[in-house]
């Protein structure tokens, strides 16, 4: 790595589940975390008509001006941010993060026997280049009993989750196949990601 770059990166996110793949990948991070006063949710806010990929694309995009914004107003050290946005699409239709229970035993309903696409976007701002990827996965599940459903939202997994599973968890029995970016569904495609970081002047393996 370049001597005049800095030795981390902020990761504006709070999935530990991000934070463990770039620990996979040996890159030193700080949690870039918003304030308590920052309305993050409703940069989540889909547009009328709005395609999943644009979706996902602008979403981080605005995740990463915030986190830049963020930064510059607390005065911490200058360094690279990232950001990364997981986003799930039933055909034209965008599952987002369930509302509550009754809404994560529609999303897995409407997911059981079918095939749906998984889509990350990863974003980078290292000074004041800009560079950005998007994985995209395409997951069947297996169908599924009702019973299997309830007892999986019993669970508490599905909340907070795009699409109402997590595949690194409980939800990886309701998947039958997987074709893409196992990292991708998880929520940070580690082949982009290091892409996007050697492009940034890291030295990734």
């Amino acid at each position: 790595m370049n001597k005049t770059r800095a030795d981390f990166l902020y990761l504006a996110s709070q999935s530990p589940r991000r934070a463990q793949l770039l620990d996979l990948l040996q890159v030193p991070h700080r949690p870039l975390l918003a304030d308590a006063d920052e309305d993050a949710e409703s940069l989540e806010a889909p547009l009328p008509r709005e395609a999943a990929a644009a979706y996902v694309q602008r979403v981080t995009g605005l995740k990463l001006d915030a986190a830049v914004a963020r930064l510059e107003r607390r005065g911490l050290p200058p360094a690279p941010v990232l950001c990364a946005d997981t986003t799930v699409a039933l055909g034209g239709a965008i599952l987002g993060k369930p509302a509550d229970a009754a809404d994560a035993r529609r999303m897995l309903a409407a997911l059981s026997g079918r095939t749906h696409r998984v889509m990350t976007a990863v974003a980078v701002q290292a000074g004041r280049r800009r560079l950005a990827a998007l994985s995209v996965s395409r997951v069947r599940f297996a169908p599924l009993a009702t019973s299997q459903i309830a007892a999986y939202v019993a669970s508490g997994e599905p909340m907070g989750k795009a699409g109402a599973y997590a595949i690194q968890g409980l939800g990886s029995a309701l998947v039958a196949h997987i074709a893409g970016s196992h990292s991708g569904i998880m929520g940070l495609p580690t082949f982009e990601t290091a892409q996007l970081l050697r492009q940034a002047g890291w030295r990734i393996p």
